[in-house]
């Protein structure tokens, strides 16, 4: 990905821009962490951008991003930029495009999202991004009062990069974090829980909830039990703990998935039934929160001979055979019938045992 990032810089650079990686990626690298994304600021305009590279595969000239697939990879290319006056708490209306890194540099949110790569390898550090990685400080660019109050959103990045990075809250940003709370009221539920989730799916996520709280975020969030919830592993099963179903979107796969871990609140994990019913996946979610061990559950469910009706030793056209029946409805309350007895052990999963039994109860 680094030689990618590379090559890319040199390309722009041959055009007679300026280039560099910026963001999460260069302070990634400092810390030794591995990342995902490259961001890449320039001087060069989207149009100029999409005239270098053929690869571009979106482009927000709105805001001087394009985004380009190089070697198989995604790289946002961001031209230099100012912004205008913030509107409605949430986004500038109106950029312009600029020649200098350093203001480019000014107008983004935290010092530690500032150093930069050179198309040499160089890192640049013009606002003492490496001081705060050392020191382990999310410290805003700017006033936090006029920065916050510009961008509620900043709120919440912040939160969420001090949980995943284990990092301290500068204290003039922390305490405007606390006075400006409700802003993040403003939010989308969408931008809302993509922060959320990152926290919750963060190793360190007691500390980002730990944070909420003290910030009087929570509340904010309309999460107001996030205190009184038990710390565990999944995120999913951080979210079913706050019974938000009705508050904020979730997928389809999530809001069953969150539905299920709450009705197995009261029930045995290890009941052959119960597992059976709600599968492996779930209950040892469940799991978490009802303080069951996962490996006995997982013994337990590798114990059983089925874990769906397709596993039944006879088909439903040999059970027809067995009979001499054409299928018909009496095929459904059948396959319940051995379904419900497999689950608990009352027949063996063979085909002799499930025809010698079919023979004696339906013929």
């Amino acid at each position: 990905m680094y030689n990618s990032a590379i090559k890319v810089l040199n390309k722009i650079t041959e055009f007679g821009y300026q280039a560099y990686i910026i963001g999460g990626y260069p302070r990634d690298l400092y810390l030794k962490r591995s990342s995902v994304d490259v961001d890449i600021c320039t001087d060069a305009t989207p149009m100029e951008i999409m005239n270098i590279f053929p690869e571009v595969v979106t482009s927000s000239s709105e805001y001087g991003s394009v985004v380009i697939i190089f070697e198989k990879i995604r790289f946002e290319i961001t031209t230099f930029r100012s912004e205008g006056k913030y509107i409605n708490n949430r986004k500038p209306s109106s950029i312009k495009y600029v020649d200098s890194l350093e203001e480019d540099l000014k107008r983004r949110d935290f010092t530690i999202n500032t150093l930069c790569i050179d198309k040499d390898g160089k890192e640049i550090d013009l606002l003492n991004a490496k001081s705060d990685l050392d020191n382990h400080i999310i410290r805003m660019i700017g006033s936090p009062k006029i920065r916050l109050k510009e961008d509620a959103l900043r709120i919440l990045r912040a939160v969420r990069l001090a949980t995943v990075l284990n990092f301290e809250l500068e204290p003039v940003l922390k305490a405007y974090i606390k006075k400006y709370a409700s802003l993040v009221k403003k939010l989308s539920r969408e931008r809302q829980k993509e922060e959320l989730d990152i926290i919750f799916a963060s190793a360190n996520k007691e500390y980002g909830i730990k944070l909420l709280c003290d910030l009087r975020l929570a509340d904010s969030l309309d999460i107001s039990n996030l205190k009184k919830i038990k710390i565990t592993p999944s995120m999913i099963v951080t979210w079913a703990q706050l019974k938000v179903l009705d508050k904020y979107h979730f997928s389809t796969n999530e809001k069953e998935t969150i539905t299920k871990i709450l009705e197995l609140e009261g029930k045995n994990l290890l009941d052959k039934c119960v597992l059976y019913k709600y599968g492996l996946y779930v209950c040892t979610l469940a799991s978490e929160l009802y303080d069951v061990s996962k490996k006995e559950l997982n013994e337990c469910y590798l114990k059983l001979q089925i874990h769906s009706k397709n596993d039944i030793a006879l088909s439903p056209m040999e059970i027809c055979d067995i009979l001499d029946k054409e299928p018909g409805s009496f095929l459904k309350d059948l396959i319940n019938d051995l379904e419900e007895k497999l689950i608990v052990d009352k027949l063996v999963n063979t085909k002799e045992a499930l025809t010698e039994y079919i023979t004696n109860n339906y013929k």
